[in-house]
């Protein structure tokens, strides 16, 4: 142990800085492979030029082979007893970031005379690959907050630092990758994608790095579990997930933000590309977009132990339905007028978002204690896990639906960023409308599904804390 490093009552490294920033590193980690997923739809049918229905057909596809691995990692991890050096959470998420360092770019090769045929199979499996690493390092991730400290406000803090990493690990790609991989007929250069996803890589896996060293595990793991009980019951698991209301609410509430988010993004691009006509700002004016959530951050934790989460998530969700009405019903138009009420509407659905986002990741924390509280089991890695499916099912299924709804409202791949005016005011509607459901999506599930507001979270830690003094 280090000199002058405080202690606290157990004898582990007072919680920190330290322990924020690490947890941060994580998730910059991770997105330093997940942001490029929005540019996936983009590459592959105006640059590969591979047919737009086919293409959403594909994603659909390993999207649900995406959802269906997070509960057999999930499960895989909260199974595996052997003893590791430090922890079986951090050694999974080492060998994770091992195979994320190239996997990133498999998704890009820039091949775009391949038959058809031939180009499925390079998609379906560069993306098969990359998703299994990134599944192995991040549903351990997701487990780690409840075992970093058991403390309400830390684990605000801990959440609001994970977003501060998914954010910069969101907003750096999203402004330097559109002056990087269009040129100025506003179309994409295959060929750049691929480098720089294997740039990406190498900085997601020193982050990771960082991550793995400067964590504290504070909270046994299996405390609570009974030690007679040594098989792993993943249909007993599966059930109590469905029974876990906060598990559920604010996997509901997630599913809404990645329709908006992920959903969108695709219709989104061709709005910027052949609506405003400008598409190398669009990551400048999405990375502006995230200052509310940049000032909310430093506030999250003195508010979440003011008000409590639930409650400051579902004023959020308000805030962004209101936003996304104003982007549905005011005369956007194609000109500096139109594009600077689209900025101030992402502002203020970014907010609402926002709020949620810093303290969604210790909502899940709570809700995997109270699936403690309520079965007498933690599965940390099985509640997490399953919240991830359903989440990666919004992120798999929203942007093939969409894809299949910008073809019918006349995208036309092959015209790449020049797509028709009505084209492109198609897609700015269609943006809008599904903004606008996200946020009704949110707003249920945080405000009529999850139940754990500020008093009941208090009860359960208090009797937890019982519980495990007297175990």
């Amino acid at each position: 142990m280090a000199k002058n490093v405080k202690l606290d009552e157990k004898g582990y490294p007072k919680y920190g800085m330290k322990d924020n920033l690490a947890y941060a590193a994580g998730d910059l980690g991770c997105n330093m492979s997940f942001a490029l997923k929005g540019t996936l739809i983009i590459f592959w049918t105006q640059f590969m030029q591979m047919p737009s229905l086919w293409y959403s057909a594909l994603l659909l596809i390993v999207q649900v082979w995406d959802a269906i691995n997070d509960p057999i990692i999930g499960s895989m991890v909260d199974a595996d007893k052997r003893q590791y050096k430090r922890n079986k959470f951090l050694q999974y998420i080492f060998v994770g970031s091992i195979g994320l360092l190239v996997a990133g770019a498999l998704c890009f090769v820039p091949l775009p005379n391949l038959a058809l045929p031939i180009k499925c199979i390079v998609f379906v499996a560069g993306y098969v690959i990359w998703d299994a690493f990134y599944t192995v390092a991040n549903v351990p991730y997701g487990s780690l907050l409840s075992l970093i400290s058991s403390d309400t406000g830390d684990r605000a803090s801990l959440s609001a630092w994970r977003s501060v990493g998914s954010m910069i690990g969101n907003m750096v790609p999203m402004i330097l990758l559109p002056m990087l991989i269009y040129d100025a007929n506003d179309n994409i250069i295959g060929e750049r994608v691929f480098f720089v996803a294997l740039l990406m890589g190498v900085f997601g896996f020193l982050c990771f790095q960082y991550m793995i060293k400067n964590t504290v595990i504070r909270v046994e793991a299996d405390v609570n579990c009974n030690e007679e009980k040594v098989k792993f019951n993943v249909k007993e698991a599966l059930g109590n997930f469905m029974k876990n209301r906060p598990a559920v609410g604010a996997t509901i509430a997630a599913m809404g933000m990645f329709l908006g988010m992920q959903g969108a993004t695709a219709a989104n691009t061709v709005v910027w590309q052949s609506y405003f006509n400008n598409v190398q700002i669009s990551g400048l004016v999405s990375a502006f977009a995230m200052i509310p959530i940049v000032l909310f951050t430093p506030l999250a934790r003195k508010m979440v132990v003011k008000y409590g989460k639930k409650e400051l998530a579902t004023i959020g969700s308000l805030l962004s339905i209101v936003a996304c009405i104003a982007m549905v019903a005011l005369p956007i138009t194609a000109d500096g007028k139109g594009m600077l009420m689209w900025v101030v509407c992402q502002l203020f659905n970014s907010l609402g978002i926002g709020i949620y986002s810093t303290v969604n990741w210790s909502m899940m924390g709570d809700a995997i204690d109270y699936n403690e509280w309520k079965n007498g089991s933690r599965e940390e890695g099985t509640v997490y896990a399953m919240h991830s499916f359903f989440r990666k099912l919004a992120q798999g299924a929203g942007p093939s639906a969409v894809l299949v709804l910008m073809v019918v409202l006349g995208y036309v791949e092959a015209n790449e960023g020049n797509q028709l005016f009505e084209v492109a005011l198609n897609m700015r509607y269609l943006v809008a409308g599904l903004n606008l459901l996200s946020a009704v999506l949110m707003f249920i599930g945080l405000g009529w599904v999850y139940n754990l507001d500020k008093k009941t979270t208090e009860e359960m830690k208090a009797e937890l804390a019982n519980l495990r003094e007297t175990a």
